[in-house]
């Protein structure tokens, strides 16, 4: 009968072998063919943004879009109905982009308790174009975007395209620790959902896809009071048969965390709801946790062999990871001095890990809810009822 430190020295094994399936599908998807290389497809576009006040540098992440290398496309905007923020930037926009057609809607028009999806839905149904590109309001692109994320849509098997974003200007501390939970961690697994299941989900910075294809599932309107819109899009999607492409491409996502604080609880509500849409593939999360099973096995087993050989593992199969996703495949730079900041990254995303184990509501938008039957309910509104 094996001992039980034997046992524990082969569980903390284990999350090697994610990492190896991590770093084969990274090494095999951005071998392939990037959409760019595909014959034009270009059809008229409705960009649709669905806003609440001005992110920073709001009025740069428009304008990229308005300096769009694409015949023919219109920017819808949906706003809250009392915000004047916006206006000047609206203005702007208007006066140094006079070839531009650009629309402001106010207010979704509907009670929802997600009023970004509500204001989706009104989006998608003023949208003056079969093809609609949705995007967040933090997002920059460059002029190739929409002949980029369009192009896909020739081919009528594909219900959507999307794809991967990265933090623009990363300076201070939080942003950078950010940046390396992105390229080395949460992109890592969708690349291995890519690998062993396809893309059933899309990424909410960046969806392209048709109103006839969100008509298909009954549109925003019946997501309207669940988490995880991008997500469910895409697996809506897919669902009636359709194939979702993840693009070889990113726009830059302009970084907003304040403070430590901010990136706890988003990433908190981003887990907590990943536990309810997904519990089994979120408590098989513990087997990927390779830095806490790496300790685990020097703890049982205190050698210089084990430390080297779990540790050491550990740390280099986390920078290949970083760097084939981050450098070889998304180009970015100064990956090679956040290296040091990946065993901070993975302390903290074991910790909110078990943190959500804990949490029977999500904070977003600086408001509280549970999530029941997969749906967000107020706390105020759970205790009224």
């Amino acid at each position: 009968m094996l001992a039980w430190p034997a046992i524990l020295l082969g569980v903390a094994a284990i999350p090697f072998i994610y990492y190896a399936i991590a770093l084969v599908s990274a090494w095999r998807y951005f071998r392939t063919e990037p959409a760019s290389a595909r014959a034009p497809f270009t059809p008229p576009v409705s960009n649709l943004k669905p806003m609440r006040g001005v992110d920073p540098d709001a009025y740069e992440n428009l304008a990229s879009f308005c300096r769009q290398d694409y015949p023919e496309f219109e920017m819808v905007l949906c706003v809250d109905e009392d915000d004047e923020v916006v206006a000047p930037v609206v203005e702007r926009l208007r006066r140094e982009f006079p070839q531009r057609a650009i629309r402001v809607l106010h207010g979704s028009g509907r009670a929802a308790t997600n009023d970004k999806v509500a204001k989706l839905a009104r989006l998608v149904n003023e949208a003056e174009h079969e093809v609609v590109v949705i995007s967040d309001s933090d997002v920059r692109v460059r002029p190739d975007y929409l002949r980029t994320v369009v192009a896909p849509l020739a081919d009528p098997k594909v219900g959507a395209a999307t794809c991967f974003y990265v933090t623009a200007g990363a300076e201070n501390f939080v942003d950078k620790l950010q940046s390396v939970g992105m390229m080395s961690d949460f992109y890592a697994g969708i690349l291995v959902a890519w690998q062993l299941d396809g893309v059933k989900f899309a990424l909410g910075p960046t969806i392209a896809t048709t109103r006839s294809r969100l008509a298909g599932f009954g549109g925003y309107q019946t997501i309207e009071n669940r988490p995880a819109d991008d997500l469910l899009v895409g697996r809506l999607i897919a669902e009636q048969g359709y194939r979702v492409e993840l693009l070889r491409y990113s726009v830059e996502s302009v970084p907003d965390y304040r403070s430590m604080s901010d990136l706890w609880h988003k990433r908190l509500r981003w887990i907590v709801v990943m536990r309810h849409m997904r519990p089994w593939g979120h408590l098989g999360l513990a087997l990927t946790q390779g830095l806490p099973w790496s300790i685990v096995a020097f703890a049982v087993h205190p050698t210089a062999m084990v430390a080297a050989g779990y540790l050491g593992a550990y740390f280099a199969f986390r920078a290949a990871i970083m760097w084939i996703i981050g450098v070889h495949g998304l180009k970015q730079r100064g990956v090679w001095g956040k290296m040091a900041l990946i065993p901070l990254w993975d302390a903290l995303a074991f910790v909110i890990w078990v943190t959500s184990f804990l949490r029977r509501s999500v904070r977003w938008r600086g408001a509280d809810y549970y999530i029941r039957d997969g749906e967000l309910v107020p706390m105020d509104e759970s205790v009224r009822g």
